[in-house]
């Protein structure tokens, strides 16, 4: 009988000793938390960007939303490669791709070359993220992975809600002109300093050498069909602006994305019957935690990055606010999910779904609490009044993202880890890319359409306000699919066992 490795079994590698395991962990989550940095901390800078290169308003929406799609294009086929072969070897790879585009980005002259670096940038932070998820999942187990997982989540909140004070700072430090530059050569001294971490404490895989024997099973027609999907669903929302000048044909793309998609289903199962690996393994789709917890993950993905995009368009464009003063709102938000998602990381595997449900409930009061405060509260005060609006919802947030991955991959085999994290992590890419292009376009499309000469804290309240319903059906969404798995939950454990 063969024995079983420790990735197999899901039990830590016992070559890597407790101490050693958590600082591998520590460089790959940090790792993590500056691609996710890289998803807000330049929405703040856009303004600057395109007076520093002229950049047009569909360049400056692909500046942003090109990472997130070249991002998600990358995750499942990685995440597939990385549980076939050496999970480490290709982190380092992602990790020295992005290093090199951050300093594309920073030296770029054009519009054109800042975006080409963003795209492929975006493919080395989609070469890295299914490394960690599936890191986690080979070297923890039990009450461990969930508490890696809570502080996963902890900084993947902090990233997400602390981007653009951060952003802003830098604008502010490097001056209006190239301040912007500022948030790409940040990049490059710590992955330089990463990547010497992650040669020396990454683990090496167990199972390596008999992986390299074994022969890849990428299905490339599966990589092909799954990018041609992603691309053309998200195409008509990254081409969005909310300009009346926007081509209404661009919709059409989502009946390609429908037929493809479908096109995909068929040779994914058809590639399955043949005895080979297809790269999309539609039985991790019937186990329901991780359906309904990859559901909700892209619903809520698809509003909390949105929620601090435009309100910090709101205060800067609308209320006159320094981008530097505009970001710092968020910052009682990403203190507050930071701690919250520690002890729900803890809590988890106590209370459950529940946890991920009451976080959602605190999160959808904190929406209508920001437009209320949009339209109710004086100029002067707004800015505070909504920082400790966003306090609270940092609160609530932090009960969901790190609660819901460990709920979504408890049930998914070890050997699988990689995929599945890259699959639910396009979800939350997918919900990002989605979610802001919606809310801009309802945010931009409202401002385009107010009066020239009406007052333009009225104009911005009403395209706030606008933004925000988007955000706010998001948001229920995700509630729904929680409360969804958190029935089925209920009804599962009331059937008697076999």
């Amino acid at each position: 009988m063969t024995a079983r490795t420790p990735a197999q079994t899901g039990t830590p590698a016992t070559e890597a000793p407790d101490r050693r395991r958590w600082r591998a962990f520590a460089v790959a989550v940090t790792v993590a938390s500056i691609t996710i940095l890289d998803l807000t901390k330049v929405n703040v800078a856009l303004p600057s960007i395109e007076t520093a290169l002229g950049a047009a308003s569909t360049e400056l929406q692909l500046v942003v939303s090109g990472y997130v799609l070249t991002f998600g294009l990358t995750l499942v086929p990685m995440g597939r490669l990385g549980d076939q072969r050496s999970r480490r070897t290709l982190f380092l790879v992602g990790l020295a791709l992005f290093t090199l585009t951050s300093l594309v980005c920073a030296l770029a002259t054009t519009s054109t070359m800042l975006l080409v670096g963003r795209l492929v940038q975006g493919i080395a932070a989609g070469i890295q993220m299914p490394q960690v998820l599936g890191l986690v999942q080979q070297l923890f187990t039990g009450a461990e992975r969930g508490r890696a997982f809570g502080i996963f989540g902890a900084v993947i909140g902090l990233s997400t809600a602390f981007g653009p004070t951060l952003g802003g700072f830098l604008i502010a430090v490097g001056g209006e002109q190239d301040g912007w530059r500022w948030i790409f050569w940040l990049n490059v001294p710590l992955a330089l300093l990463a990547m010497l971490l992650a040669a020396r404490l990454l683990p090496r895989d167990p199972a390596g050498r008999d992986r390299e024997r074994a022969p890849l099973q990428l299905d490339p027609v599966g990589v092909v069909l799954l990018g041609l999907t992603v691309l053309a669903l998200l195409a008509p929302f990254l081409l969005t602006t909310g300009s009346p000048d926007d081509d209404p044909r661009r919709w059409w793309s989502l009946l390609a994305a429908a037929a493809l998609g479908t096109l995909l289903v068929a040779w994914e199962r058809h590639y399955a019957l043949t005895g080979r690996v297809p790269l999309i393994p539609f039985r991790l789709l019937r186990i329901p935690s991780f359906r309904n917890g990859t559901l909700l993950a892209t619903a809520y993905f698809a509003a909390l990055p949105a929620i601090f995009l435009l309100t910090t368009l709101f205060l800067q464009d609308g209320l006159g606010l320094q981008p530097v003063y505009a970001g710092m709102v968020s910052i009682g938000f990403a203190l507050a999910s930071a701690l919250t998602s520690w002890y729900s990381g803890n809590l988890v595997n106590r209370l459950g779904r529940p946890l991920v449900v009451a976080g959602l409930a605190v999160v959808a009061v904190v929406v209508l609490g920001l437009a209320a405060v949009a339209h109710w509260v004086d100029a002067a005060a707004a800015p505070f009044v909504m920082a400790g609006v966003l306090l609270v919802g940092g609160l609530g947030g932090g009960a969901v993202i790190s609660p819901n991955q460990t709920l979504t991959l408890a049930e998914v085999p070890v050997q699988d880890g990689g995929l599945a994290g890259s699959m639910g992590q396009l979800g939350q890419r997918i919900g990002t890319a989605v979610g802001t292009a919606v809310g801009l376009s309802l945010f931009y499309s409202t401002v385009y359409a107010g009066p020239a000469d009406g007052d333009t804290v009225t104009v911005y309240q009403a395209a706030y306000d606008r933004g925000m319903i988007a955000v706010g059906f998001f948001v229920l969404l995700a509630l729904a699919a929680g409360v969804a798995d958190l029935r089925g939950r209920r009804t599962r454990s009331a059937q008697p066992a076999h």
